[in-house]
């Protein structure tokens, strides 16, 4: 498929710099053969230029010297300029031919030595520099040199040699291009050759052979920058219609020089709403100015179609308690743009699968299966031509739009490539993926994988019921895992993810001055805001559960553990009911997003 042809030469981005840190400056020298210039970057002010030599060298001087693989971008601050360099990478695989790298190591080289080091100065440069340090870690990053990795296949088949012939930054999707912000200082010094376009996401591919014939089939997840975040600062919708957790995921198939991808998207229920941690399990959902849930939503949507086209929207959520609040709120809003273009389908996943029976996940798929063949999916021929189109998208959310959705968009995606296979001529027109054990295999953790990876840029665990998507069955094992995973989102949401979404924020050049949770603190302090912490509760509730757990395997077997299960049960409860009535004391104060200094 010769869906983007290689960049303008001048326009090549270097593949391999080597930089050197002298005493007043940064030098990056390319060593891919692609340039005769270096670039020099003062440690002083952060200030750019293109020189036509090194520094000369002495024995006192002695520089340090490493390989880099690109500039991901510049942090402009009053404390001082930041450049994101990446020190290592691994070879993931191919999109449409070329090779796709993921960011394995990330560096910050900071140019601040001319600022004065007042005691105010001190303290932003401390409090920068440790969100800085959560930057670094920032997961699931992936580029390429030479194809634009935030476009999908089918949107790439359609753009014309003019727009193929621009440098990557400029033909890049901006809500998937996740070093939008950190990539102007570069676009000012018009350095096309360093400006790299990065992704978050992920992207994994698996290889099968069925009967002589082999299959290659690519999952990529593209993440939105729109409204990034982390899983309790992020939900909802903001007043323009961007969604949180919002994620494209395309599923790309090769065989028999065939080439055909699917689209499909999750995102949070698109309109304002909020849950704000307060050291309880599940906090309360909370819709903000209801009024506006229509219209934000209808934004949301009309985004969609454009991008899209169709979009059939699949709710996942309870229709009991809290999520059955948020469930009435959607339905209800989404009713006036309701159309032969824009469907609704509600599926109730707890309360029809339960834990364990995800099979009847085909009852979802008998309503919404004439919507997915109406609308087809994205199909080229031996000879690159394009067979057919993809006309219309499914958006899947849950709550979180991780677990249950991902389950929910596995099935979808199964469907999809068999369909795919037998219209090809690889499957027989009653073949299905599970007639083929290793392909199968490999299929379900090829998803089970990227599951994952969307779950931990957002709530920092792999996904819940992910035994299931990689195994295809639930186990004692995998809910234990669930267990687990559970209690982690817990501590992470509530201690952890605060300043994770400040280093977000910060690289994405919306770290504001504003309250960001409307929480009155409590009017006087006594004995439990005095000698209780929130690691202290948290580590109650956790110990007294894994110990009630591990009682209640011993009562099995043992009668006299019978009464020490019960005991712990009861301990779970009251301390559960006491976090309940004083949590608000533990949680951290509302968070000042300072504006960018």
């Amino acid at each position: 498929m010769d869906a983007a042809k290689d960049a303008n030469p001048s326009c090549k981005l270097h593949t391999r710099l080597r930089l050197w840190e002298f005493a007043d400056r940064y030098i990056f020298e390319p060593t891919d053969g692609l340039a005769d210039l270096y670039l020099s970057v003062s440690r002083a002010s952060g200030s750019m230029s293109l020189v036509e030599e090194l520094p000369p060298r002495s024995p006192s001087t002695n520089p340090k010297v490493q390989t880099v693989y690109g500039v991901i971008g510049v942090l402009k601050l009053a404390v001082g300029s930041y450049f994101f360099v990446i020190t290592d990478r691994d070879c993931v695989g191919s999109y449409l031919g070329h090779a796709i790298f993921k960011v394995t190591g990330l560096k910050v080289l900071r140019c601040n030595d001319s600022l004065n080091t007042s005691s105010e100065q001190k303290k932003m440069e401390s409090e920068i520099s440790g969100l800085l340090d959560a930057a670094e870690k920032t997961m699931g990053l992936y580029f390429s040199h030479d194809i634009n990795l935030t476009l999908n296949s089918q949107t790439l088949y359609d753009v014309d040699d003019e727009f193929k012939s621009r440098p990557l930054w400029r033909q890049a999707e901006p809500r998937f291009l996740w070093n939008s912000y950190l990539l102007e200082p570069l676009i000012e010094n018009k350095l096309d050759q360093y400006l790299l376009p990065v992704i978050q996401g992920s992207f994994q591919n698996i290889q099968a052979e069925v009967g002589s014939e082999k299959v290659n089939v690519t999952l990529i997840a593209r993440r939105c920058t729109e409204r990034i975040g982390t899983r309790m600062w992020r939900r909802g919708a903001d007043p323009e219609g961007y969604a949180a957790n919002f994620v494209e995921s395309e599923q790309i198939m090769q065989s028999k020089g065939y080439t055909a991808s699917y689209v499909q998207v999750r995102g949070s229920m698109p309109f304002l709403w909020e849950q704000i941690v307060d050291l309880t399990y599940k906090p309360s959902f909370d819709v903000v100015r209801q009024e506006e849930a229509p219209s934000v939503l209808e934004r949301h949507f009309k985004d969609l179609q454009k991008k899209y086209g169709a979009v059939l929207a699949v709710d996942l959520v309870n229709t009991q308690g809290g999520e059955g609040r948020l469930h009435e709120k959607y339905a209800k809003s989404i009713e006036p743009i309701l159309s032969e273009d824009v469907r609704y389908v509600h599926f109730d996943f707890h309360r029809i699968c339960g834990h364990v029976h995800f099979e009847r996940l085909s009852q979802l798929y008998e309503q919404i299966e004439d919507y997915l063949k109406k609308h087809r999916y994205f199909l080229l021929n031996e000879k690159g031509e394009k067979i057919q189109e993809q006309v219309g998208t499914v958006r899947t959310n849950c709550i979180d739009c991780l677990d249950r959705t991902n389950v929910t968009q596995s099935m979808i995606g199964r469907r999809v490539l068999e369909s795919q296979l037998q219209q090809i001529e690889v499957f027989g027109i009653n073949d299905t993926i599970t007639k083929y054990p290793a392909f199968d295999t490999s299929y379900k953790v090829l998803w089970a994988n990227h599951g994952d990876a969307i779950s931990i840029q957002y709530s920092g665990t792999p996904a819940l019921k992910g035994d299931f998507v990689r195994y295809g069955e639930r186990s004692a094992k995998g809910i234990f895992n669930d267990l687990q995973y559970s209690l982690a989102r817990y501590y992470l949401n509530n201690f952890v993810d605060g300043t994770k979404q400040d280093a977000m924020d910060l690289l994405q050049g919306r770290y504001i001055t504003s309250v960001s949770r409307d929480m009155a603190p409590p009017a006087k302090a006594g004995f439990v805001e005095s000698y209780a912490s929130a690691r202290l509760a948290f580590a109650l509730v956790s110990g007294a559960f894994i110990f009630m757990m591990m009682s209640l395997m011993h009562a099995r077997h043992d009668a006299r553990h019978l009464l020490l299960s019960l005991l712990w049960a009861g301990l779970c409860i009251g301390i559960t009911h006491f976090v309940r009535s004083n949590g608000r004391v533990f949680t951290n104060r509302p968070r000042a997003h300072k504006s960018r200094p």
